[in-house]
């Protein structure tokens, strides 16, 4: 059994941590508030621009066919290399959300047939694949806790100008997406190609073109939308995965302050029993020698 001092100095070290934790805990909550805004505000844009491409997808398909319109739309039939996008935090302390991250893009470049081209963006991912001997072409960290579109757009860029030059043949992205404070689901979805949103049915495509004015044409204008669907996916799941992060780590380290707290308290009770059981030997030893001198 540990001796009393053992006891208040493992007492005094756990609170410390608690202290320590409970601060994380406050600095993350404050961080998460406004991550959380940024990801839930940038949902109506993307899907205002998906109803705006849906428009004019089915406005043009009536006269040709959607993927020879624009290289990004174009599919390959050998694929012989794959680019995965992988989004993780650069820091740990988030509970589990880096090891399931980690734990899904490896298991989706392992089911793969073809070669993995790995482009991580944050520290943890990164060092993930660097360990599994994987071919990491490119990495992209220090975004900050509220990375703007220009912090993205290189990304952007470069898996723009990978694919077009042929490079890959085909892009995945791998992110956390945010549900709500203690949910974080990790997503692995296509980038390219782009899967063009449903086009409109021919009533719909054509009440969308009375709507609005196109210059210089509806063609003219897909084809510029279509780079720039690319950079808002990017960009919004760079803000999904900050609100994850910010989410994971303050529900990470409440549970550690909690779970410091009950341990102190466990600890407090161990000690006060220790204390009591040395308090009474030493009457008992007081009593005997008193007795002995008596006799």
């Amino acid at each position: 059994m540990a001796t009393i001092r053992q006891l208040r100095r493992r007492i005094q070290s756990v609170r410390n941590t608690a202290r320590i934790t409970h601060a994380l805990e406050l600095v993350a909550a404050s961080k998460m508030r406004r991550a959380q805004e940024r990801a839930l505000e940038g949902r109506p844009y993307a899907e205002k621009l998906e109803s705006v491409l849906a428009g004019l997808a089915g406005v043009l398909s009536r006269t040709q066919a959607l993927e020879t319109l624009h290289p990004l739309l174009q599919r390959r039939e050998e694929v012989r290399t794959v680019g995965v996008l992988h989004i993780t935090p650069d820091r740990g302390l988030c509970g589990g959300l880096n090891a399931n991250l980690n734990r899904s893009a490896g298991m989706f470049v392992a089911s793969l047939e073809q070669p993995a081209a790995i482009i991580a963006v944050g520290k943890k991912g990164r060092d993930f694949f660097i360990r599994a001997h994987q071919n990491v072409v490119a990495e992209f960290t220090e975004l900050g806790d509220y990375p703007s579109q220009l912090d993205t757009l290189p990304i952007a860029r470069l898996i723009i100008d990978d694919y077009l030059a042929g490079v890959v043949d085909r892009v995945y992205i791998s992110y956390a997406r945010f549900i709500n404070t203690v949910t974080q689901r990790p997503v692995v979805q296509q980038l390219l190609p782009i899967e063009p949103p449903e086009a409109l049915g021919e009533e719909a495509a054509e009440q969308f073109r009375l709507d609005y004015i196109f210059e210089p044409s509806p063609k003219a204008v897909f084809e510029r939308l279509l780079p720039r669907y690319v950079e808002m996916l990017i960009y919004h799941a760079v803000l999904e995965s900050a609100a994850s992060e910010q989410s994971a780590r303050m529900v990470a380290m409440k549970n550690a302050t909690d779970n410091a707290n009950e341990l102190v308290r466990e600890l407090t009770l161990t000690y006060n029993k220790a204390r009591q059981e040395q308090i009474t030997k030493e009457l008992l030893d007081i009593v005997g020698g008193a007795a002995a001198i008596q006799k």
